[in-house]
C-alpha cells in the first residue's frame, strides 16, 4: 500500500497516533462526463513522495501522517458513505485531522457527516469548486457528485463556496434557501481576489472540500468536468487560508482528480493536499 509522503517520513512520524489520517477513497460511481476518479487516491499517494517537507513555511509531517488502507467502495452508496463516516468520526474522536483523498465528490457527504457526528457542534464547510453541487438529485441519484452539497446543507452544514462558474436555477434557489455564502469565479478571477471574509456568524469549526476542477483547466485538466475561467493555484489556496483565519480546520478532502498520465497534475493535487494540511496546523 502506498503511504502519503512515504519518502520523507521518519518512523515516529507515521504511527497511528499521528496528527493527520489519510483516508484514500477510490470512489467512481456517479461521474457524469469524464471518468477516472477511482485512480485519483493512488496517483496522489504516489506523487506525494516527490513533495518536500516544508510548504508555505510549515512542516505538517512533523506532527505525523498515518495513511489508512483504501476504503471499500463496493455496495450501495449509502453504505459506502457510512463506512467513510465511521473512519472520519474515529479520527476526530482520537483528536486527529481526517484527510480524505478522492475519488468523486459524492464522498464528501460521508466524510463530513462523520466529522459532524464526532464534534456535535456547528460545522461550516469551505468549498473550492467549479460547480455548486446543490442539485436535489442528478440522473436519478441523490448521492450524486452534483448533489453532495445539497445533502450536507439539508443536514445543517453551513456552506461557503468559492470559484463556482457552472450552476443551474435549482442550485441558485438552493443557495438562497440554505443561506449559502458564495463568491463565484468570474468575480474572483477578473478581480484577482485572493481573500474574502466569511460572515461573522460562520461556524468557527471548518471542514475544507477542495474539488480540483475549481482550478482553471489550464492548471488542472485532469478532472472529469473541466470548466473554463477557473481559479489560479495560489488564488484558490489563499482563499481557503484566509477563510480559516480565526477558525479551526477540523478535516478536509481533495477530490475529482482523474489521472491522465501526466504526472504534473497528480503532483499538483498532492501539493494541494499537503498545503491544506499546513492550514490545519495553525
Amino acid at each position: 500500500m502506498s503511504i502519503f509522503l512515504d519518502s520523507e517520513l521518519s518512523a515516529a512520524e507515521r504511527t497511528e497516533d499521528a496528527r493527520f489520517r489519510i483516508i484514500p477513497v477510490p470512489l467512481e460511481r456517479t461521474v457524469s462526463y469524464g471518468s477516472g476518479t477511482a485512480a485519483g487516491p493512488a496517483a496522489i499517494l504516489d506523487a506525494s513522495n516527490e513533495l518536500e517537507r516544508i510548504t508555505n513555511g510549515a512542516e505538517p509531517c512533523a506532527q505525523g501522517i498515518f495513511t489508512e488502507a483504501p476504503l471499500d467502495c463496493d455496495g450501495p452508496l449509502p453504505e459506502v458513505m457510512e463506512r467513510l463516516a465511521q473512519r472520519t468520526e474515529a479520527a476526530i474522536r482520537a483528536g486527529q485531522v481526517p484527510v480524505t483523498l478522492g475519488g468523486e465528490h459524492s464522498l464528501s457527504f460521508g466524510a463530513v457527516m462523520g466529522v459532524a457526528r464526532a464534534l456535535g457542534q456547528p460545522l461550516g464547510l469551505v468549498q473550492i469548486d467549479a460547480h455548486a453541487d446543490l442539485r436535489i438529485a442528478y440522473q436519478g441519484e441523490k448521492h450524486s457528485h452534483a448533489s453532495v452539497m445539497h445533502l450536507l446543507a439539508e443536514e445543517g452544514i453551513r456552506l461557503a463556496q468559492f470559484g463556482v462558474r457552472a450552476l443551474c436555477q435549482q442550485e441558485m434557489d438552493e443557495r438562497a434557501r440554505h443561506g449559502v455564502f458564495f463568491k463565484d469565479a468570474e468575480e474572483l478571477v477578473t478581480g484577482s481576489i485572493h481573500a474574502v471574509d466569511l460572515p461573522g456568524d460562520f461556524p468557527k469549526l471548518v471542514y475544507v472540500s477542495f474539488d480540483v476542477d475549481g482550478l482553471d483547466p489550464a492548471q488542472m485538466p485532469a478532472t472529469g468536468t473541466p470548466v473554463p475561467g477557473g481559479l489560479g493555484y495560489y488564488q484558490a489556496l489563499h482563499l481557503v487560508e484566509h477563510a480559516l483565519k480565526g477558525r479551526k480546520c477540523v478535516g478536509l478532502d481533495v477530490v475529482e482528480l482523474a489521472p491522465d498520465g501526466n504526472a504534473a497534475w497528480d503532483f499538483t493535487t498532492a501539493q494541494i493536499v499537503y498545503r491544506l494540511m499546513a492550514a490545519c496546523t495553525g
